[in-house]
């Protein structure tokens, strides 16, 4: 099954600037989500994760939740739009 574009999904925007806030390498991040290097490109790509399947976008979503980055959506009170930041607290 494909990624629909929601809020619940990740742009390939997200995901390059999680790595940077963790200063992974595309490598390390395959490897922490236990996906294929390749796999990582396209969804850092142009086309984004839009066209990833839901499994290999939350196995990207939880690697970097599990390093402590928190997805911001659009609409969040505190927020101005998408992007990342570190977990606040424990």
């Amino acid at each position: 099954m494909r990624a629909e574009n929601n809020n619940e999904s990740l742009t390939a925007g997200q995901i390059r600037a999680a790595r940077g806030l963790l200063d992974w390498s595309q490598p390390q991040l395959a490897e922490a989500a236990k996906l294929s290097l390749p796999t990582i490109r396209r969804m850092e790509g142009p086309l984004g994760p839009g066209r990833s399947t839901v499994a290999n976008i939350e196995a990207v979503r939880r690697a970097f939740e599990e390093a402590g980055v928190v997805f911001v959506v659009a609409g969040e009170i505190s927020a101005g739009g998408l992007g990342v930041r570190f977990k606040i607290g424990s």
